[in-house]
């Protein structure tokens, strides 16, 4: 799967999701739009999930008319998130048809 990293996701992660391939929003130079506009953007892109922290912008009101699934982690904290991986991989393969995961990390 192609995963699609927000700005609050730390970028170490990438390499806990193997074998899926991870790019960032800073990566396409995409850190000066807006949210919709960067969901847009990454399903014109092909990409198939969109991993973001950010529990309260737009992209969750809009979840069910985008086809790009979205998974919002609940910390931006690396030693919390790097505990709660197998849970975002869950989060991911839930993710892939569109729907909106939220992962709740302690």
């Amino acid at each position: 799967m192609r995963i699609l990293f927000d700005q609050g996701i730390p970028v170490p992660l990438r390499t806990l999701l193997h074998p899926h391939h991870v790019e960032t929003v800073f990566e396409h130079n995409w850190g000066l739009c807006t949210n919709s506009e960067i969901l847009n953007k990454a399903q014109q892109e092909g990409f198939d999930v969109f991993m973001t922290t950010d529990q309260n912008h737009g992209v969750c009101e809009n979840a069910s008319v985008q086809i790009i699934g979205i998974v919002v982690l609940s910390s931006t904290s690396w030693p919390k998130i790097q505990t709660a991986t197998p849970a975002i991989l869950r989060a991911i393969e839930d993710s892939s048809s569109g729907e909106l995961t939220e992962v709740s990390i302690a």
